[in-house]
C-alpha cells in the first residue's frame, strides 16, 4: 500500500500532499532523501531505502525541471507496487498541466489522483491475473493416443507405437528434433550434432553408428598428441649462482626485538627543547583563484596554431546557431554528445568511471525537460549544471571548524581527540605532524598517542616528529592493544593538561577484518571527537573501494549501538599529480564527508585547505 505522495517545488515548498493516505511516515525519510540523494547529486537512482528505528521505507521520484516540481512516493520497503511509476508519470503530467507559480494549495487535485490511483491500480492487478493465468496455462506436448507423436524437421507429426511387448527394439532409431539427430541406445535418449556433409551415409543405414563418432574423436585427439610430442624441447634456464651460508655467532638470539620502551611509567618522555621555525602553515593562506577571463586570453594567444582551439570555437559557432533555431525543451538526444565529452573529462582526471556515469545521469535528469534560454548553447547549458553540482558535492554539508571544537572541548574541561586511520603507507604520521604543527601556530597545546603497535619502528618515527616540534608523546611500545594505549594517553592528557590529543593508528587494508576490528574497538572505547581518514590523491578508482569499505567495516563492527563513520578526509600527496585531482571528488562523493586537509609537500608547513573552486575548474578544464 502506498504511504504517501508528495509534491513540492525545488525550493522546498509543499504544494500538496495525499490527505485520503495519511499516513504519518516514521523519521524524516522526505528531508533524507533531499539531504542524502538530490543533494548530494544521485538523483537518478531510480530508488532510495530509508531506514529507522521501526520504519523501512521505498522512496521513488521523477522531477518537472521546466516548472522546478518534485514529485515523491513513499511507501513500505517490504512491498513491490509495480503502479508506481506509471502512477509518478501520469501525476507528473495532470499535475503540470494545472500548476500555477502563484498557488500554493491544491485542493481540487485530491479527486484527480483518486481516479488515477484506481486506474493504475486496476491495471496492476489486471497485468497480475494475466501473469497467472499465463503461468499456469497448460503445455502442449504434441502427445497422442496410443503412441508419441515425433516432430520431424519439416514440421510435420508422425506418431510411432510402441512395441507389442512394451520393450525397445534391438536397432536404435533416428528420428529428427529440430535438425539434429536423436538416438535411442538402452533405454537413453541422445541428441547428437551431425554434420550436414555426412548426411548421406546416415541415409544409406538405418541408425547412426554413435561408435564410429568416438573413433573418430579418439583418432584426433591421437593426432594432436602425437604434434604434441614432436614440439622441440625448451631449453632449461642456467642456474644461477647460490650464495654462501653466511656463519653466525654462537651467541642465542634476542627475543623480542622491541626498543621503543617508555621512559617512565607515564609514558610521557623528557626532550630536550630544540629551538627550530619552521615558517607558517599554509592552512592560514588564502590561496588565489584566476578567473576564467585569464584562460581565455590564454586561448586566444594559442588560437590559430593549436588545430583543437580552432576545433572548439567552430562547434561554440554550430551550437550557437543551434541554439537560435532550435527547440524549445531539452531532450536526452540533446545531452547526449555534452554529457558523453564532459564524462570523458573527468575520467581523464582520474575520477572513478562508476561516479563519473553517476554524475552526468544525474545531470542529464536535472535538465531534461528543462527550456533552453536564447542564445545559450546545450554544451554550456551542461557544463554549468555540471559545475553547480560539482561544488554542490565538495562544499561540506555540516561545519567542522577544528579550532571552535577545541576550545568548546577546552571549556568542557577535556581534550579533543583526533583519530587519524587509513591503509598502509598514505603518510597518517607525517600528516598527523603537520596537523600537530598547524595547532601549535595557534597557541594549541598536543599530545600524540602512539596507538601503531603493529609496524616495526612505527613508535620511533613518531618520537622524532615529537622531538622535531617540541611536543610530549604518549608510548607504550609495541604489541599493546591500541585502544587501551589510547585510552590512557587520553587520561593522561586530561591530566596534564593538553588540548588536543593526536591518535595514530597502524595503516591496515580495508579487507584486513581483524586489523579492522581491532580498529573499530579503538573507536567504540574512545569516542574520538574526529575521525580522519587519510588518502593519497593518487588512487583514483581505489579510493572508492577504499572509503566505503572502511565505512562498512566501522559500522558493522561496533559494539555502540550508534556506530561512528568516517568524519573527515585527509588528501596527501596532492603536489605529485598535476590536474589529475579526481580523487578528492570521488572519495567525497562515495563517502559524504569532506576534504578537511590537503598535504602538499614533506615539510611541516605544507598542509592547505581544499578550495573548491579550484578543483572544479580542474576537473572541467
Amino acid at each position: 500500500m502506498l504511504e504517501q505522495l508528495l509534491i513540492f517545488t525545488r525550493g522546498g515548498l509543499i504544494l500538496w500532499t495525499c490527505k485520503e493516505l495519511g499516513n504519518a511516515l516514521k523519521g524524516s525519510p522526505i528531508d533524507t532523501l533531499i539531504r542524502s540523494c538530490l543533494l548530494e547529486e544521485r538523483s537518478a537512482d531510480s530508488s532510495y531505502h530509508y531506514e529507522a528505528p521501526g520504519a523501512a521505507y521505498t522512496l521513488k521520484w521523477t522531477f518537472n525541471n521546466d516548472l522546478g516540481l518534485i514529485f515523491v512516493a513513499v511507501y513500505q520497503k517490504i512491498l513491490h507496487l509495480l503502479y508506481v511509476d506509471d502512477l509518478l508519470s501520469m501525476v507528473k503530467k495532470q499535475f503540470s498541466d494545472i500548476y500555477d507559480p502563484k498557488r500554493t494549495k491544491y485542493y481540487d487535485f485530491d479527486d484527480v489522483f483518486r481516479q488515477l490511483r484506481n486506474e493504475v491500480e486496476a491495471r496492476a492487478e489486471e497485468l497480475k491475473k494475466s501473469k497467472q493465468v499465463g503461468r499456469c496455462a497448460p503445455v502442449g506436448l504434441g502427445k497422442k493416443q496410443g503412441g508419441t507423436s515425433i516432430v520431424k524437421s519439416d514440421g510435420k507429426q508422425n506418431g510411432n507405437s510402441s512395441s507389442k511387448d512394451g520393450g525397445d527394439s534391438d536397432s536404435a532409431k533416428d528420428h529428427k528434433e529440430n535438425g539434429n539427430p536423436i538416438v535411442h541406445q538402452n533405454g537413453v535418449k541422445k541428441n547428437v550434432v551431425v554434420n550436414n556433409n555426412n548426411n548421406k551415409e546416415n541415409r544409406d543405414s538405418g541408425a547412426f553408428d554413435v561408435n564410429k563418432l568416438l573413433k573418430l574423436r579418439s583418432k584426433g585427439a591421437k593426432k594432436q598428441e602425437s604434434v604434441v610430442t614432436k614440439a622441440p624441447p625448451k631449453a632449461e634456464p642456467k642456474k644461477k649462482a647460490t650464495k654462501k651460508n653466511r656463519v653466525w655467532d654462537d651467541s642465542p638470539p634476542e627475543t623480542k626485538l622491541d626498543f621503543a620502551d617508555p621512559v617512565d611509567d607515564r609514558g610521557i618522555e623528557d626532550m630536550e627543547v630544540v629551538t627550530e621555525n619552521h615558517g607558517e602553515s599554509m592552512m592560514d593562506r588564502e590561496e588565489v583563484f584566476s578567473s576564467d577571463s585569464e584562460s581565455e586570453e590564454e586561448e586566444d594567444d594559442v588560437a590559430g596554431k593549436d588545430p583543437k582551439i580552432d576545433e572548439k570555437r567552430k562547434g561554440w559557432f554550430s551550437s550557437m546557431f543551434q541554439s537560435i533555431a532550435g527547440k524549445a525543451n531539452l531532450e536526452m538526444s540533446d545531452l547526449e554528445p555534452a554529457l558523453k565529452a564532459l564524462k570523458d573529462r573527468l575520467l581523464t582526471k582520474n575520477v572513478a568511471e562508476e561516479i563519473a556515469e553517476k554524475l552526468c545521469e544525474s545531470v542529464a535528469a536535472s535538465l531534461v525537460g528543462k527550456k533552453l534560454a536564447s542564445f545559450t548553447r546545450v554544451s554550456s547549458t551542461v557544463q554549468a549544471a555540471m559545475e553547480d553540482a560539482l561544488v554542490r558535492i565538495l562544499t561540506p554539508k555540516r561545519s567542522i571548524d577544528v579550532l571552535r571544537d577545541v576550545h568548546a572541548a577546552k571549556e568542557q574541561g577535556r581534550p579533543y581527540v583526533i583519530t587519524f586511520v587509513g591503509v598502509n603507507g598514505v603518510g597518517k604520521s607525517t600528516n598527523l605532524a603537520k596537523i600537530a604543527y598547524w595547532l601549535q601556530q595557534h597557541n594549541i597545546s598536543v599530545m600524540m598517542a602512539a596507538c601503531d603497535t603493529f609496524r616495526s619502528g612505527a613508535v620511533e618515527q613518531l618520537r622524532t616528529h615529537a622531538r622535531r616540534l617540541q611536543i610530549p608523546i604518549f608510548e607504550k611500545g609495541y604489541e599493546k592493544d591500541p585502544a587501551v594505549v589510547a585510552k590512557e594517553a587520553i587520561q593522561e592528557a586530561s591530566r596534564n593538561g593538553s588540548d588536543v590529543v593526536l591518535v595514530d593508528t597502524a595503516g591496515r587494508m580495508q579487507d584486513n577484518e581483524p586489523l579492522m576490528r581491532a580498529l573499530s574497538k579503538l573507536i567504540s572505547l574512545n569516542s574520538p571527537d574526529l575521525v580522519l581518514f587519510v588518502g593519497e590523491a593518487l588512487v583514483g578508482n581505489d579510493a572508492v573501494d577504499q572509503l566505503s569499505k572502511f565505512n562498512q567495516k566501522l559500522a558493522d563492527l561496533s559494539n555502540s549501538p550508534s556506530s561512528r563513520v568516517i568524519d573527515g578526509i585527509v588528501l596527501t600527496k596532492f603536489d605529485c599529480i598535476d590536474d589529475k585531482v579526481g580523487a578528492a571528488l570521488s572519495m567525497v562523493y562515495i563517502s559524504g564527508a569532506p576534504v578537511m586537509f590537503v598535504g602538499c609537500g614533506q615539510s611541516y608547513t605544507d598542509l592547505k585547505k581544499l578550495n573548491v573552486k579550484t578543483i572544479v575548474k580542474t576537473l572541467l578544464k
